[in-house]
């Protein structure tokens, strides 16, 4: 059995690895960069709630010591199954976020844009609109990935970038990035 609220941890992108063993790039030492939330364990089924089949609000997601340094975070949840995970020909976007305080520790369970951390930027997701749209997979099981990026700055406002274009803009400033997975599969299917 997989207890609810387990932490992932991936220290640092392998790119930064060498800034990880710097003195201090973790923060407390004893424990790493990581995210987690209350409401689904890694690898296990987002709850209904969450989804298109619910009430399609975002769930509750806690970090915890981001590296030295980090001046904002950045926030994509995204689905790499897209269409269907026997032959996924994209990745979906649901929800992109950026220029979180660095003093945050997490987003609140079916936050609004007014409830977000102060300062706190939205990109577009693709159902070309802002804030979080939740699980609604066509066909079978798909995987959620909700990526938390540490930064060394805070963005120039993007208005409303894609994924993508918020993943270039993180070029170069990003010290660290944690993620937990969640997955679901309607339940019409099951």
């Amino acid at each position: 059995m997989i207890e609810r609220g387990i932490v992932v941890t991936l220290a640092c992108l392998l790119v930064a690895a060498p800034a990880c063993k710097q003195e201090g790039a973790m923060g407390d030492d004893t424990k790493p960069f990581a995210i987690e939330s209350p409401n689904f364990a890694h690898r296990a089924e987002i709850p209904t709630r969450f989804t298109c089949e619910g009430e399609d609000v975002s769930p509750e997601l806690r970090w915890s010591q981001p590296p030295a340094g980090t001046r904002s975070f950045a926030l994509i949840v995204d689905d790499p199954d897209a269409p269907d995970p026997k032959a996924p020909k994209m990745t979906w976007v649901h929800w992109v976020l950026y220029n979180v305080s660095a003093e945050a520790r997490g987003i609140r369970e079916a936050v609004t844009e007014d409830g977000l951390p102060e300062g706190t930027l939205q990109g577009r997701n693709d159902w070309k609109r802002t804030g979080y749209g939740g699980p609604c997979p066509p066909i079978g099981r798909h995987r959620y990935f909700h990526k938390l990026y540490a930064l060394d700055a805070r963005l120039p406002d993007l208005n409303e970038p894609s994924a993508a274009d918020l993943e270039k803009a993180m070029e170069g400033h990003v010290l660290a990035r944690v993620e937990i997975v969640g997955t679901y599969e309607k339940q019409a299917q099951r």
